[in-house]
């Protein structure tokens, strides 16, 4: 017997409804974690965003290192919520819409858990508490696309799938409701990746870090089919990106004095077809809490804006053209030679005085120890853009690895190379000296990425792809 319309309707809102009903235990149970192992009470208190006294004064606990694994946490501040609770990481890409459908409540109960009043506080990196539920280990583990026109039935039929198992699921009132380009949980993924709020050519995003800080290198990572234009942006600095096996790949610097804050990390482009998409997501960047120098008494000509101008638009320009061919590989070698690999009177971003000024500067490179004469060598592969004696830098060499990615060594009292010269790792390319703004003899070394200098001990650590 065929129903009437208007009866199934009414019966999927109920049946959603119900589904996504927000008391996950008995009624009057208060909101309480479980402790794993290797958390702590401070840490536990961070993630649920409430303070270790409360969480203390909530579960009577004296001694804050007092935390047995299994225990049950209180939660204290969570009013009106009851039912075991977990936090996890949002990741880029994820929308309260897409986190609803993947862990089987509703955006509103979320919205709740976690004090959101506009889903656009929803930042990557972002830790969101999730009440447990039996619908976390749903097998509607896939995600899908509406296309342009589609509707949820015609999805349904293209996909060998049940609609109305598609529209409970996803906590839609019928499978007339679409909206191009929605994600949606299905039986069976079509595309890979993690059920997310991405556009339906992009998989998967992957943002490291999640949470960014002053002077950091961010890599993003496109998982996409070929054939696809992609663009993007990331704190006001456009992202090149690059083809890889997976998709895409993209390297940017954050600039030291960034404001900390709430900026967008947006992605665009066209598909194969011509077909046009777009996503934005605001990411966190943190301060680094660099110290501040004495200080420094220096040369008042190398301090006059009349030079220090028009010789950091030069070395803007340097840093700015972006090669497509990566040249550098693995971690990047110490510039110095092995006595002076870890001597550093001076590390990145400090912030600096110059002849009593206001603090307005910051160190843009890490200083080696050296004196005048020392060897000093390239750190990775490439090719020498500039040499000069500038000022403020004095002599100066500049290489290109690829990416827009470049090394830069000031202060040097002799140059070994010319502009054009490919130079291999650790390949003499000069000597050490006390030439431009300094206060005696060392070697004043530089990483930018995308534009922006960022600290170049993490290059030393890292081997950034």
């Amino acid at each position: 017997m065929r129903l009437p319309r208007l009866f199934l309707i009414s019966l999927a809102i109920i049946v959603s409804l119900s589904f996504y009903s927000p008391v996950t235990a008995q009624d009057g149970e208060e909101a309480y974690y479980i402790v794993q192992e290797g958390d702590s009470l401070w840490e536990i208190a961070a993630r649920f965003g409430v303070s270790l006294e409360d969480l203390q004064q909530a579960n009577g606990i004296s001694d804050a290192g007092q935390v047995v694994i299994g225990a049950r946490l209180v939660i204290p501040g969570l009013q009106g919520v009851n039912g075991e609770l977990d936090t996890t990481t949002v990741a880029y890409g994820e929308t309260l819409r897409s986190l609803s459908r993947q862990y089987g409540i509703s955006e509103s109960t979320l919205a709740r858990l976690n004090r959101i009043v506009n889903p656009g506080e929803l930042y990557a990196g972002a830790r969101l508490i999730i009440p447990v539920t039996e619908n976390q280990s749903s097998s509607f583990a896939g995600r899908a696309n509406l296309a342009a026109g589609q509707s949820l039935l015609e999805l349904a039929v293209l996909r060998d799938e049940d609609a109305w198992t598609l529209v409970l699921e996803n906590n839609l009132p019928g499978t007339w409701v679409g909206v191009t380009g929605d994600v949606l949980s299905v039986a069976v993924p079509s595309q890979g990746g993690a059920l997310a709020g991405l556009p339906g050519a992009i998989t998967q995003v992957e943002v490291e870090p999640l949470i960014m800080i002053q002077g950091g290198t961010t890599v993003v990572k496109v998982y996409a089919p070929p054939g696809i234009t992609l663009r993007g942006s990331l704190v006001e600095r456009p992202l090149n990106f690059f083809p890889q096996e997976y998709g895409y790949v993209a390297l940017q610097g954050i600039h030291a004095l960034t404001q900390p804050g709430l900026y967008p990390l947006t992605l665009e482009g066209e598909l194969s077809d011509g077909e046009y998409f777009a996503f934005s997501q605001n990411v966190l960047v943190q301060g680094a809490n660099f110290p501040y120098d004495p200080s420094l008494d220096v040369d008042p000509a190398t301090v006059d804006p009349a030079v220090t101008v028009p010789e950091s638009e030069l070395w803007a320009s340097l840093g700015a053209p972006v090669t497509s061919e990566k040249m550098w590989e693995g971690l990047f070698a110490s510039p110095v030679p092995a006595e002076f690999t870890n001597c550093w009177p001076s590390l990145f971003g400090n912030r600096r005085s110059y002849n009593g000024s206001a603090y307005d500067f910051f160190h843009s490179g890490l200083d080696f120890c050296g004196q005048v004469g020392t060897e000093l060598y390239a750190a990775a592969l490439g090719k020498v853009v500039y040499t000069d004696t500038l000022v403020v830098r004095g002599g100066v060499v500049v290489i290109d690895h690829g990416w827009g990615v470049y090394t830069a060594y000031d202060h040097l009292s002799e140059s070994r190379v010319q502009p054009g010269d490919l130079v291999q790792p650790g390949q003499l390319i000069g000597l050490g000296g006390a030439t431009g703004r300094t206060t005696g003899p060392h070697l004043h070394w530089e990483v930018w990425v995308g534009g922006v200098q960022v600290n170049p001990v993490d290059w030393l650590n890292v081997a950034y792809p």
